[in-house]
């Protein structure tokens, strides 16, 4: 009689305890794996550089289509405007934020050691995005998306000698200028190193280079100083396509015709960027002779990068964009660079219209 007694007083325990346990849950049953909440939007932080140009615009808003909370993400932009210090500010902010990945598009190579270091601290990867960063520690950042700068360099000279060759132009008739990115970006000193090479190899005539930093206004004024000091140019270098329109409205301005005709004595203009409908408007016309493209999609790339590590994967560490030649001038349609030959894209107004 004992045991039956201690049974039923212990399943009558038991009732009230599940009792308790319903009221307390609303009666409701734990959720299964499938019923469970769907994972909160992945949190970027991006510091850009700033918006120095058209290029840096639509890499801007590359980004900003790819990171929309329509596709998991929520994205915190900050705009260095050109200062390092305000990026690494940002990017301090970021870790602060506890965001799930940081974007950096750096302003120059160096600097970024100590603030890289403690965001790896902190356990959130790095994904550095067009530019550079020269580190003496490669894992700081996880993965690097952009253009090879000095292959576009290589391009840009490769036409231009492909060009000389189908004129008779001699290496001695060509003074050239070079009208630079910001001094230390990764831009600038592949884009400088692939004309700089080729002076050496062909033996033009570099008369000088000065630092326009992107911009049509720099571009503009640091020509219209050169035009002053030499009364030969006939080739202009442009380390982007803001500044090669500034360049030619300099030109324009001092009375002379940028143009295809060097033997006529039109000053040639040639660049890098491609994303601007004036630039390439430009090359239609002839104002510009060649552009080599500077690809600013990177947004769709980095969300292929943090795809690859939320499924608990390795990335490559460096992802190059493909890029493009741009000219009217149809006299030749492919330029050697290293054993390869890169195809050039004659405009059109279908390319312009499509920017």
């Amino acid at each position: 009689m004992r045991v039956k007694r201690f049974v039923g007083i212990g399943l009558i325990l038991l009732a009230v305890v599940l009792l308790l346990f319903l009221i307390g849950t609303g009666g409701k049953k734990e959720k299964t794996p499938k019923q469970e909440e769907k994972k909160e939007n992945i949190v970027i932080g991006f510091s850009q550089l700033g918006a120095e140009s058209d290029w840096r615009s639509a890499n801007t808003q590359s980004m900003l289509a790819a990171f929309t909370a329509a596709n998991g993400y929520e994205l915190i932009y900050d705009d260095g405007q050109q200062s390092q210090t305000k990026q690494i500010t940002a990017i301090r902010r970021f870790i602060q934020q506890d965001v799930d990945y940081i974007v950096l598009a750096p302003v120059t190579e160096n600097g970024w050691d100590i603030v890289l270091q403690e965001a790896r601290d902190a356990g959130i990867p790095v994904i550095i995005v067009d530019r550079q960063v020269n580190v003496s520690d490669q894992s700081l950042y996880t993965a690097w998306v952009g253009s090879d700068f000095e292959l576009e360099g290589k391009k840009l000279v490769a036409w231009l000698h492909e060009y000389t060759i189908s004129q008779g132009i001699s290496a001695e008739e060509l003074n050239i200028v070079n009208l630079q990115g910001t001094l230390g970006a990764t831009a600038q000193i592949g884009r400088t190193k692939g004309l700089e090479d080729a002076v050496e190899m062909y033996g033009w005539n570099l008369l000088a280079e000065e630092p326009a930093d992107f911009t049509q206004t720099k571009g503009r004024e640091v020509m219209a100083r050169l035009l002053k000091n030499y009364d030969n140019i006939n080739v202009v270098y442009c380390e982007n396509d803001n500044s090669a329109i500034g360049a030619i409205e300099a030109i324009e301005a001092a009375g002379k015709k940028a143009g295809n005709d060097i033997k006529a004595g039109e000053i040639m203009v040639i660049s890098f960027d491609g994303v601007n409908a004036k630039a390439l408007s430009y090359v239609l016309d002839g104002r510009i002779s060649c552009i080599a493209e500077c690809n600013p999609l990177h947004g769709p790339r980095v969300q292929q990068i943090i795809e690859v590590l939320e499924a608990g994967k390795t990335p490559d560490k460096q992802f190059y964009v493909s890029e493009k030649i741009y000219s009217a001038i149809d006299t030749f349609l492919q330029v050697p660079v290293d054993g390869i030959k890169f195809d050039v894209t004659i405009i059109t107004e279908k390319d312009i219209s499509e920017k």
